[in-house]
């Protein structure tokens, strides 16, 4: 199932996600599944419980659209489920990034550039991992939209104001997409 995403402007999306029960990690199987839909639908490289309605602590990704062919970074494609990052650290490096529940705004973000994070896979495997590269870039973009923070919130006060109407646009339901998308009721 495609799930419609989220836009800008639903309370869901500031919301801090709460954490899969043990009964609940025995469904969780489908979500997943619908949620790689639903991202690769979008042609997203990652996708967070927040952007399909769900407040739930899981995201997915798909790194390996965003490295280059001549890199010897390797790409990641998985699931984090109950997620929590232990560490991050590295050089800071600043790069544009857009959002699925952002569309047509794009701005720059600096992150660390590596990180170590503990998770339960869509195996239902726990597991800690260490990531750097792209691959953190996105599940550090992703973690943060279980953490209830958009990417914008990063943004410099000249670059929020000159995208405050398009911000009030997207809330407002008015927002060029090429995926089916959910805007907040008025």
């Amino acid at each position: 199932m495609i799930y419609p995403v989220i836009a800008f402007g639903d309370p869901v999306l500031r919301k801090v996600a709460k954490d899969f029960s043990e009964e609940e990690l025995k469904e969780v199987g489908t979500l997943v599944s619908d949620m790689f839909d639903t991202m690769e639908g979008a042609h997203g490289v990652g996708l967070a419980g927040p952007q399909i309605g769900k407040a739930k602590r899981i995201f997915v990704i798909d790194s390996n659209l965003m490295i280059d062919e001549e890199s010897e970074e390797k790409g990641y494609r998985g699931a984090f489920i109950n997620a929590e990052i232990i560490e991050e650290w590295g050089d800071e490096f600043t790069m544009e990034e857009g959002c699925l529940s952002i569309p047509g705004i794009n701005g720059d973000v600096t992150r660390p550039s590596s990180l170590k994070i503990k998770y339960i896979d869509e195996e239902l495997n726990e597991r800690e991992e260490e990531f750097s590269g792209m691959t953190a870039r996105v599940i550090q973009h992703e973690y943060d939209h279980i953490e209830g923070i958009l990417f914008t919130d990063y943004l410099t006060p000249i670059k929020k104001r000159l995208i405050k109407n398009k911000l009030n646009n997207i809330s407002k339901g008015k927002a060029q997409h090429s995926y089916r998308m959910k805007f907040p009721k008025k």
